[in-house]
C-alpha cells in the first residue's frame, strides 16, 4: 500500500513547500524544523493504522475512558539526512525505540554508484512494527537494502516506509523489492537524474540541513 499525503489538501503541504523553496530553506534551522514538523504528520497518520486497547484514566473529578496504543513502533533511520525526519516522528512516538543505519553511496568514475552500509545500532525488531525513516526516496536502492537486511535478520511483524520526496522509478523500486511495506510519502516527483537527484526535488537534505560534506 502507497499512501501520498500531496494527493489530499492538508498543512502537510505548507511543510512540504517550504522544504522545497530555495529561499527558505537557505535557513537551515527552519529547514530542520519542517522536516521535524512534516515527521509528526506522518507519525500521527501512521497511527490510525495501529492497534489500540481501552483503558480508564483517572482524572481529578472521575474516571474517563479512552483507547491508547497498544505498543510503540520502532523508529529507524538512516544517518545523517533521516535525524530531523526521524525526530519528528520520535516527537509524537515519545516512547519509541529507536533504529540507526550508517549507510552512504559512492559513485565511481563511469558515473554509476554502490550503496556501501557500515553500521546498525537497534533493539531486538522481532515481533515489531518498524517505521524506516529517509527524506529523500530517488533510486530507493539505499533503503531497499537496508530493509532487506533488517528483514532478513528479524521476524518484524509490520514495515512501514516513510519518506518527504519520493522519485516514481524509487517508489516503484520500493514496492518491487519490498511488496508487504506499507509506503508513506508526501509528495512523488516523476524526474531522476542520471546522478540520483529527484527533479524538481529539494537538493541534498543532508546537506540543507546540516552543512555541505567534504566526505
Amino acid at each position: 500500500m502507497v499512501t501520498i499525503l500531496s494527493t489530499q489538501n492538508s498543512i502537510a503541504n505548507h511543510f512540504i513547500a517550504e522544504l522545497r523553496d530555495v529561499t527558505i530553506q537557505r535557513d537551515r534551522m527552519r529547514f530542520r524544523r519542517n522536516l521535524e514538523r512534516l515527521g509528526e504528520v506522518f507519525a500521527y497518520e501512521i497511527s490510525k493504522t495501529m492497534a489500540f486497547r481501552p483503558v480508564e484514566v483517572e482524572t481529578p473529578l472521575g474516571v474517563a475512558k479512552t483507547h491508547l496504543l497498544m505498543e510503540q513502533p520502532v523508529l529507524a533511520t538512516i544517518l545523517r539526512a533521516g535525524l530531523p525526519f526521524h525526530q519528528g516522528l520520535l516527537n509524537v512516538f515519545d516512547h519509541a525505540d529507536n533504529t540507526f543505519i550508517a549507510a552512504y553511496r559512492h559513485t565511481k568514475k563511469s558515473g554509476e554508484f554502490e550503496i556501501h552500509k557500515e553500521y546498525v545500532n537497534t533493539p531486538n525488531l522481532d515481533n515489531r512494527t518498524v517505521i524506516m525513516v529517509d527524506p529523500m526516496l530517488a533510486t530507493g536502492k539505499s533503503l531497499v537494502l537496508c530493509c532487506k537486511e533488517l528483514l532478513a535478520e528479524y521476524d518484524i511483524k509490520e514495515l512501514h516506509i516513510v519518506a518527504a520526496i519520493a522519485s516514481e522509478e524509487g517508489l516503484n523500486h520500493v514496492k518491487a523489492f519490498i511488496p508487504t511495506a506499507h509506503i508513506w510519502v508526501g509528495d512523488v516527483d516523476h524526474e531522476l537524474t542520471t546522478k540520483a537527484y529527484i527533479v524538481p526535488g529539494l537538493g541534498d537534505a543532508g546537506d540543507l540541513a546540516y552543512g555541505e560534506k567534504h566526505h
